[in-house]
């Protein structure tokens, strides 16, 4: 992705994730804004962006951090949301194991109160151990923990 990408993908993170008044928009309960909404949103926040650049970014996500609706016509932050939304994910039985990636410095305060979502809505569990890693490699030394997703599942 390039630079201009990466900026404007951390600026969608930002209105689509964390403050969707900084583009002044309103996020539906599942967390779904028109793309017209937030193209003009960005705009007149100083950020525009064309709908194929949108595309674009939606597309080259390698975290795959939005998605558009069925129609195209919406748009929504796949995780990390620190605002309220109910994404109406089906659940299911998962795996024996899952992983969970953070930094070296946390290591100590999940040894003592357990994994926490902190401001989130969720703990961020990874099927692979390899994308736990990448999660938190960026807040410092990566350390990777592998939670019993099976047996807590069965309790």
């Amino acid at each position: 992705m390039s630079k201009d990408h990466t900026r404007t993908s951390k600026f969608l993170s930002l209105v689509l994730r964390h403050e969707p008044a900084k583009a002044g928009l309103t996020l539906a309960s599942a967390g779904w804004v028109g793309v017209a909404e937030l193209l003009a949103g960005c705009a007149a926040a100083g950020v525009a962006i064309t709908r194929d650049e949108l595309a674009t970014i939606v597309a080259q996500n390698d975290k795959k951090r939005f998605a558009f609706s069925d129609d195209g016509l919406c748009i929504r932050a796949n995780q990390g949301h620190f605002v309220e939304i109910h994404l109406n994910l089906a659940p299911f039985t998962p795996p024996e194991h899952l992983f969970h990636g953070t930094a070296d410095r946390f290591l100590e305060p999940i040894r003592q109160n357990g994994l926490s979502k902190q401001q989130r809505h969720h703990v961020h569990l990874s099927a692979a151990r390899e994308t736990a890693v990448e999660v938190d490699k960026r807040h410092g030394r990566p350390v990777v923990l592998r939670v019993a997703a099976g047996e807590m599942a069965r309790l």
